[in-house]
């Protein structure tokens, strides 16, 4: 390792330096030495809170632990369970009057329902996609997808397949019928589309089967394009999203459409959470650097790529804001992308990338600085407002444990606005309800933020895996796919909304839902998540690009503004049930909790082949029956916690364990033999991977709060050394 700079009492790696200096500061209006003492003193003032509170966290799970072990086994008696709580700060009374208040947030977070991605930023082709998903066709998702049945000759292919395609066609207006209808016809008997200006006032006539029609709300017609004097896209609204029809009778696809319609592009990804967390694997100084570069480029709006596709260079960068006449004659401009969060890790996360008195220092530290640096070129700036045309700079923090710990996170933004000098709460959070302290906490953990809070959302898997490990001692778990079903679940999903909407968050933030795992499974998908928005949440997480598409029909079909006024006088969920443990209270054969763990231990190697072996956070892994699942670190954390549990209370025993482990490497060895870069798990000398996955499940029990990131990092480190 090259030599350490030095600043005050940091030493910094090079490679960090070198991108500070060189990439991040020129354009922002500070210079590298304030950002190196800035971080000195945030470390100086802020390092022994931080500590303190890491201190607190495992304080408590010793009075959890003792709690529920000596009420093992019997009647849960709720009422007791929270006086407990209380006593030991837990579980703290409500603040009066708080109403979220913050100010300077972009549309698409404050005004617009929609789908949202989450990607890992250290992929440049990733993040990329997702940035450029804002817009996305829906002729292709429909064609490319389990949406539309392959019977009957409509099989997917590469070369087109017309039967096919005028399924998909017949699909998508059906759409059009039901979001931008037109009086007294249908989209399938469409034969022209005209533009007639009547006073300076630009109108939509469609010519049908049925004569000349226009819209039942005409209102939805909000632009067009023309090109060589053709009209070329005819552009809608609805619930605040757009629609783009695209018409050119000389295209392949247009010259079998009657009116020439080639395609319809649907306004999808909204919002985009760029993610140094879960999703990705840093590890050291080299890989910090490539994650804070690819962020850079994004707020620049200089961040390209190269790839090879099938034997041909592909070269990708962001797109441009589309353009488009207005009603009015006059030009309107939309955002050809999706808005862009990042999402910095959590409090336990500590790096050697840089030492404060030859010590690892607060990851979260380093991560708010460095991503808001970064965000200052969309602030200041060559393209101001690239990407923020309100000037804030969105930050989604992960598992946070309760009010103190959201405090604690304001104070670090307040320090970090600071050191760049910034308008006091131009830094805006997003706070993940994911764990259980924050839970039952939500209210009083939002008033901490009220004036920079921008995004709640719930996740089932880091929620499930806190709830293991809360309750640990409370006795053995349920089956994962049996958890999903009890009480507490559905009471966490609809407090969360419940609390948002009490709180004023509408308007100034969003409410979101957790990720559809099954990137294959779009037709169970457009089934099944249909109900974020019918629960009222504003945003939902999907799996890819195409995901975020067919997710858009959902927000076309239901005004999630609306559904929010009609639960406004929901009574809230109750308490009770969400302090509820999924605990095991039938017996269950020995087949059973085989099957169980056969499941769960396949999952955390395939998992954790590719981290530790390819430094790869988020990917599509095989499970037990070869469905592709999006999995990350908190697929992880659920399933190694589980094994712990079951481990702990005498349901399976180590050797069965590691006879399963054993078992499972060869199956995924199989799933991964076609991967060049597959590191095997099988391999004579024990391989990292295999070892970080023992690991995840014998030392998970002492693991604090159940989470995978110091094992993780330490075998990848490894593995890289390799």
């Amino acid at each position: 390792m090259s030599e350490r700079i030095r600043v005050g009492n940091l030493k910094i790696d090079p490679k960090l330096h070198e991108l500070v200096r060189e990439e991040l500061v020129p354009e922002t209006g500070v210079d590298t030495e304030e950002i190196w003492f800035g971080l000195e003193k945030i470390i100086e003032e802020l390092g022994g809170l931080n500590k303190r509170i890491l201190e607190r966290r495992d304080e408590l799970q010793v009075k959890l632990d003792e709690y529920y072990r000596n009420h093992r086994g019997k009647d849960f008696d709720q009422e007791h369970h929270k006086i407990f709580l209380s006593e030991i700060g837990y579980l703290q009374d409500e603040l009066e009057d708080v109403k979220i208040t913050t100010e300077n947030v972009d549309s698409e977070i404050a005004e617009i329902a929609g789908p949202q991605l989450v990607v890992p930023v250290d992929n440049a082709r990733y993040c990329l996609n997702a940035a450029n998903a804002r817009w996305g066709s829906l002729y292709d998702a429909l064609y490319g997808t389990d949406v539309i049945d392959e019977d009957g000759g409509c099989e997917r292919s590469s070369n087109y397949n017309p039967r096919r395609g005028a399924l998909v066609v017949a699909r998508a207006n059906l759409f059009l019928d039901e979001a931008v209808p037109i009086r007294g016809s249908s989209y399938a008997k469409v034969l022209e589309w005209d533009i007639v200006e009547d006073k300076g006032q630009q109108t939509l006539k469609i010519i049908t089967e049925n004569g000349v029609k226009e819209l039942s709300r005409p209102e939805q017609f909000v632009g067009f394009k023309r090109g060589g004097g053709n009209l070329d896209c005819i552009l809608f609204k609805n619930n605040g999203l757009h629609i783009e029809l695209h018409i050119d009778s000389e295209d392949p696809i247009g010259r079998g459409h009657r009116a020439g319609l080639k395609d319809v592009v649907v306004e999808a990804a909204i919002t985009t959470i760029q993610d140094c967390e879960d999703s990705v694997s840093a590890v050291d100084a080299e890989d910090k650097v490539r994650v804070y570069r690819n962020w850079c480029g994004l707020m620049k709006g200089t961040l390209s790529t190269s790839f090879d596709k099938n034997g041909k260079t592909v070269n990708r960068s962001l797109e441009k804001d589309r353009s488009f006449i207005g009603i009015d004659g006059e030009h309107i401009s939309l955002p050809g992308r999706s808005l862009l969060l990042v999402r910095n890790v959590g409090l336990h996360m500590y790096t050697d990338t840089v030492l404060y008195n030859d010590q690892p220092v607060p990851e979260g530290f380093l991560d708010a600085l460095m991503t808001s640096l970064a965000a200052l070129h969309d602030i200041r700036g060559k393209e101001v407002g690239f990407n923020s045309r309100t000037g804030s700079i969105y930050i989604v923090k992960p598992k946070m444990h309760g009010p103190e710990e959201v405090a604690a996170t304001v104070e670090l933004f307040t320090r970090v606005e600071e050191v760049l000098k910034l308008p006091v709460n131009t830094l805006k959070i997003g706070i993940m309800d994911e764990e259980r302290r924050t839970s039952v906490n939500l209210q009083r953990s939002m008033s901490e933020a009220s004036s920079r809070l921008i995004f709640i959302n719930t996740g089932f898997l880091d929620r499930t895996g806190d709830e293991i490990h809360s309750s640990f001692e409370a006795g053995p778990m349920l089956p994962k796919s049996e958890i999903k079903n009890q009480v507490w679940l559905q009471a966490y999903e609809d407090q969360n909304v419940d609390v948002g909407i009490e709180m004023g968050l509408i308007g100034r933030g969003q409410i979101g839902k957790g990720m559809w795992a099954m990137p294959d499974a779009m037709s169970d998908m457009l089934d099944a998540k249909m109900g974020h928005p019918q629960s009222g949440a504003t945003t939902a997480w999907v799996p890819s690009p195409t995901a975020a598409v067919l997710h858009a029909i959902h927000y076309h079909q239901i005004s999630v503004f609306e559904r929010q006024n009609e639960l406004r006088g929901r009574k809230r969920a109750n308490l009770s049930s969400i302090l509820t443990p999924p605990l095991l209270r039938n017996h269950l054969t020995s087949d059973e909790i085989q099957q169980e763990l056969d499941n769960n231990v396949q999952g955390i190697l395939g998992y954790v082949s590719r981290w530790i072996g390819q430094g790869v956070g988020c990917s599509k892994v095989p499970d037990i029956n070869g469905i592709g699942l999006m999995e990350d670190r908190a697929t992880l954390r659920i399933s190694s916690q589980h094994i712990s549990n079951w481990l702990h209370h005498g349901l399976i025993e180590r050797a069965q364990v590691l006879s399963t482990f054993k078992r499972m490497a060869l199956v995924v060895d199989g799933q991964n033999a076609n991967d060049p870069n597959y590191c095997p798990l099988t391999a004579e000398i024990t391989p990292p991977g295999f070892s970080a996955a023992l690991d995840l499940v014998f030392l998970g029990r002492d693991e604090p709060n159940g989470y995978t990131e110091r094992i993780l990092h330490s075998r990848r480190r490894e593995a890289k050394l390799r």
